[in-house]
C-alpha cells in the first residue's frame, strides 16, 4: 500500500491518497504571504516534494518544538500568553524536501533548507485560511493521524 499527499493552496486542504484512492481530506493553513519557493520569502512552495523526515514519534499531544526538538513544554493558553509572538510548532513534524532542482530544491529555493514542514498548531488557530509563515499547519489530532499513516519518502504534491 502506497500513500501520497496533495496539498491545495486554493482549497486550503491536504488530501491523503492510498494507491490513488482518496482516503481522507484535512483542512490546513498555508502561508499568509501566498505561494513562493524563494528562501526567506515566508511563502509556501509549489511542486513535488517528499517527506524527508518524521519528527515527534511518541511525543505527547501539543508538545512544543523549537529547531525540530521538543522543548519539554506542552502548549497551553498560559504558555501562549507568555510567548505571544511565537510561531507554534506542535505535536509532530513532517519535514518536506523538494525534488525539482531549480524550483524547490537546491540554491535559493530549497524547501528542506527553508525548514518547510507539515506541523501541528494551536487548536485555536483557524484552518482553511492562509495564515502560516510558509509551512502547512494542521490540527494536532489530524496531524497525528496522518503521521501514523505515512512514511519517509511519501510523495507530496503542493498545487495552486
Amino acid at each position: 500500500m502506497s500513500y501520497s499527499l496533495t496539498i491545495s493552496i486554493a482549497d486550503q486542504t491536504l488530501t491523503l491518497f492510498q494507491d490513488r484512492q482518496l482516503v481522507r481530506c484535512y483542512a490546513v493553513s498555508t502561508a499568509l504571504k501566498g505561494i513562493g519557493c524563494k528562501k526567506d520569502s515566508g511563502k509556501t512552495p509549489l511542486g513535488h516534494h517528499l517527506i524527508r523526515a518524521k519528527i515527534g514519534t511518541d511525543e505527547p499531544l501539543n508538545t512544543v518544538f523549537v529547531g525540530r526538538r521538543p522543548t519539554g513544554e506542552i502548549y497551553t493558553k498560559t504558555l501562549a500568553g507568555a510567548y505571544p509572538n511565537r510561531d507554534w510548532i506542535l505535536s509532530r513534524i513532517l519535514w518536506l524536501s523538494g525534488t525539482e532542482v531549480g524550483r524547490n530544491r537546491l540554491g535559493q529555493v530549497d524547501t528542506m533548507q527553508r525548514y518547510i514542514y507539515i506541523h501541528g498548531t494551536p487548536d485555536t488557530e483557524p484552518m482553511g485560511i492562509a495564515l502560516s509563515h510558509g509551512c502547512i499547519r494542521m490540527r494536532n489530532l489530524d496531524l497525528i493521524e496522518l503521521y501514523e499513516l505515512v512514511d519517509p519518502y511519501t510523495s507530496v504534491e503542493i498545487i495552486e
